[in-house]
């Protein structure tokens, strides 16, 4: 596998390695990973074709004859399945194990363990790259914003965008939408760039996220099962709000799962939250501290399965998000908090 290194993952898909006929891109931030791919298939010039994740599943074979098949009209195309785990490791297999490939294939999964045979499958081939995708923190945070804030034509400061992005939880999918709606606010085109403001921010900001993402996500993992009712109950519906509420829950899993490991290789909790220093907002101190108490890493990872799953079955086409799904899964996870 060619594992692309943090900050090296640009020259890799700019620059595509004809050897490399699997890019798998997963992790938490979502967005970032479906950013990739799109980047991916700029640098090829290649068209994309869907392949649906459960036909590979029933046909493991599906995937490697659809990328050894030749374009009938001549031009690159990149087969691209989303959304993506386990189900297609076996269809993974017989991609790596064709004598050729016409045509690459994009893979863009959500949060996969270390157990994960579909990340096995792409770490033990040398014609696969795989990249884990993060979302960004601080100052890496605010340039991600200017960043896709330009693509719409905005000129942003690094105090809006700040708050573009605490208000987004960092999330690059759910930045890409608001600054959507900004830039139709102003005026804003490439062919026109225009200023972002706060005063645009506090007009159209009303319909922004407003943090609860993860608010909800650590009351249900605090085991506060009264408060995660009825902040389930303020939701929508329609479910709109469930993949950024399972995205927060991702995050501070990834947050949790090293801190819970120093805290069974012998140090204390107290310790480790202090050794934390100014990266820890001070008033997350004693809720992670409390988090880190109930939780050991087995179940952080199941934990974190769970979300993986859930989150695949909601981006499914068929499957449009459910307030409902959302609310049954965080109030599980709030009984299982309560019995350890």
């Amino acid at each position: 596998m060619v594992k692309a290194a943090r900050g090296g993952i640009g020259r890799a898909l700019d620059q595509p390695d004809p050897a490399i006929r699997l890019y798998l891109f997963h992790g938490p931030d979502e967005g970032q990973s479906r950013a990739l791919g799109e980047r991916l298939l700029k640098a090829l010039g290649a068209g994309r074709f869907l392949v649906n994740a459960s036909a590979i599943r029933s046909d493991p074979a599906l995937l490697a004859d659809e990328a050894g098949a030749m374009n009938l009209f001549g031009e690159p195309r990149a087969i691209w399945v989303q959304p993506a785990g386990d189900e297609i490791a076996e269809g993974v297999d017989a991609l790596l194990a064709a004598p050729v490939a016409e045509s690459p294939v994009i893979v863009i999964a959500g949060v996969l363990r270390k157990t994960s045979a579909l990340l096995k499958a792409a770490e033990a081939d040398p014609h696969a790259l795989a990249n884990a995708s993060y979302a960004p923190e601080g100052v890496n945070a605010e340039r991600m914003v200017i960043d896709v804030g330009r693509a719409h034509g905005l000129r942003i400061s690094a105090g809006v965008a700040a708050r573009v992005a605490d208000s987004c939880g960092n999330d690059q999918a759910i930045v890409g939408q608001e600054l959507a709606k900004l830039a139709l606010y102003v005026g804003a085109s490439t062919e026109a760039p225009k200023e972002l403001d706060h005063d645009a921010l506090d007009a159209v900001g009303a319909d922004m996220p407003e943090g609860n993402f993860l608010r909800l996500a650590d009351l249900a993992l605090a085991g506060d099962m009264s408060a995660v009712a009825d902040e389930c109950a303020r939701l929508s519906p329609a479910g709109g709000e469930a993949i950024p509420v399972i995205r927060s829950l991702q995050r501070r899993l990834l947050m949790l799962a090293p801190l819970r490991a120093r805290v069974e290789a012998g140090e204390r909790s107290n310790a480790v939250m202090t050794s934390m220093g100014k990266s820890l907002f001070w008033k997350d101190k004693s809720l992670l501290e409390g988090l880190l108490e109930i939780w050991d890493s087995r179940g952080l990872e199941t934990v974190a399965e769970r979300a993986g799953k859930l989150e695949r079955h909601l981006l499914r086409a068929d499957s449009p998000p459910s307030a409902e799904a959302l609310g049954e899964e965080l109030m599980a996870i709030g009984r299982a908090a309560r019995k350890r």
